[in-house]
């Protein structure tokens, strides 16, 4: 790991990093993309990420940089409760 890596991360582990979030209106998603040292960095790099995501067809896009630190790097709204045939749900009281 170079010394800008082990510096990002370091931000990144303090929710000091930059991120660029991406809201999309179709379909309904919030992506992160990260993390950078600078701000500068994140909106240089948006654009491929833009260029992906309106490949992929997504559409009402909306973005912002920003300083978090995301859990999740996706998070599609639109997906709701949806349950897999194989997935069991687990059941509180049960073994």
């Amino acid at each position: 790991m170079n010394m800008k890596e082990l510096l990002t991360s370091l931000l990144n582990a303090f929710g000091f990093a930059f991120w660029v979030e991406i809201l999309t209106e179709t379909p309904n998603c919030t992506y992160y993309f990260g993390p950078f040292m600078t701000q500068q960095e994140a909106q240089t790099s948006q654009f491929g990420y833009l260029e992906d995501l309106e490949a992929e067809g997504a559409q009402g896009i909306k973005v912002r940089i920003k300083r978090c630190k995301p859990n999740t790097l996706t998070i599609a709204e639109d997906l709701g409760n949806r349950v897999e045939p194989w997935i069991l749900p687990a059941l509180s009281g049960q073994p």
